[in-house]
């Protein structure tokens, strides 16, 4: 078993890069295994650690197709459906609450009173 060099932060040599900036330039690791590791000291806790990939052997990010696109806008519009009370809120339901703001703070305008 091998280790990982390990790069300080902000000290990674070129041709390597992380998920994100893979992304951001279009690519994704492609199945490859991790080249190194990136660590970032932190005070209080342990150091934030990030993955390096090689950027030469990335592939291009898949596109979307039709089908992918589809099952996008029906996971995003199952987000804004209360589970208490079955209705779309409008806005993303915060997952701190789990239902809308009426249902979560029931009051004198509560679901049953609010004219939504």
């Amino acid at each position: 078993m091998s280790t990982l060099p390990v790069y300080r932060w902000r000290l990674a040599p070129d041709g390597l890069a992380t998920r994100r900036q893979l992304r951001a330039a279009g690519l994704r690791p492609g199945g490859q295994d991790v080249a190194a590791q990136l660590e970032r000291p932190r005070r209080r806790r342990g150091p934030l650690v990030a993955y390096l990939y090689r950027v030469d052997l990335a592939l291009p990010v898949r596109p979307m197709t039709p089908a992918r696109w589809a099952a996008l806008a029906k996971a995003n519009a199952a987000r804004r459906i209360c589970p208490a009370c079955r209705r779309d809120a409008g806005y993303v339901i915060p997952a701190a609450l789990g239902t809308c703001v009426p249902c979560a703070y029931p009051g004198p305008n509560g679901p049953e009173g609010s004219t939504r």
